[in-house]
């Protein structure tokens, strides 16, 4: 075989890795002498790295992240009230293989949500399926969905390796519809022994005022908080920090 056809054969076992460094590789190895083995080896290596990058990519548009967030983006000295230990003692990703939980609870913008798309993001790059939603807008569409399409949700939502629920109860009440939803992902993510992250901006001991049942409320929390981490973040808002640079950058160009 001549390097056309080669190149021919390897598309068409879709071996795209080797194929677009097929060139590169005989060149290598006609300038340095490199025994076949290697150049060989230096190829399957290319093939793994490409589809292994895009396994990654696949991962990541289907956990519905919108950012690749990480936790060295967050200014820790800005707000040092932050459990930063078990910010990073989560990153390790632990609690997935666990089958455990994790409640990040505080006040608004102090980072609850980049902490965990950054858990979010970590377990995508290391193999695990995950999802992530921001709970009033999906549980808005759950609730306005048909009966079917609800049955496809609430699998989508419990299938994967980790599920992260954002902003839950952000505006206060929620339907009953998405507070039987919630309580289903709760319920059959704790048999399953599948990883869920919550966050919140509500304490706990008000969500029964916000499910609209406070027996209903105890049930998820049973479940949630069995085999759970529980952080509590206060401090500065970051958002407000971010408000007050912009302010300052507009001020001294006008």
């Amino acid at each position: 075989m001549n390097m056309t056809e080669i190149d021919n054969a390897l598309r068409q076992l879709r071996l795209s890795g080797m194929q677009q460094t097929l060139s590169t590789r005989a060149m290598q190895a006609q300038a340095s002498q490199e025994p076949f083995l290697e150049t060989f080896a230096a190829l399957l290596q290319d093939e793994l790295e490409r589809r292994s990058s895009t396994l990654m990519e696949r991962r990541y548009k289907r956990s519905g992240l919108d950012e690749k967030a990480s936790l060295a983006d967050l200014d820790w000295r800005f707000n040092p009230k932050i459990p930063r230990a078990a910010c990073f003692e989560l990153h390790t990703l632990k609690f997935i293989t666990e089958g455990a939980n994790a409640l990040i609870v505080g006040k608004p913008g102090t980072g609850k949500s980049h902490v965990a798309k950054a858990l979010a993001y970590q377990a995508t790059l290391q193999g695990y399926d995950v999802r992530y939603l921001e709970a009033d807008t999906e549980f808005a569409r759950y609730a306005l969905a048909g009966s079917q399409d609800r049955a496809n949700m609430l699998k989508e939502w419990v299938k994967p390796d980790l599920l992260i629920v954002d902003d839950l109860f952000l505006a206060r009440r929620i339907t009953a519809e998405a507070a039987e939803a919630l309580q289903a992902i709760v319920h059959q993510r704790y048999k399953l022994r599948r990883a869920l992250v919550v966050t919140s901006n509500r304490v706990v001991q008000d969500w029964g005022k916000y499910l609209g049942d406070a027996t209903m409320a105890s049930t998820i929390l049973d479940r949630l908080m069995h085999r759970c981490v529980m952080l509590e973040f206060e401090g500065k808002s970051y958002r407000l920090k971010e408000a007050a640079a912009r302010l300052a950058i507009q001020a001294e160009g006008s």
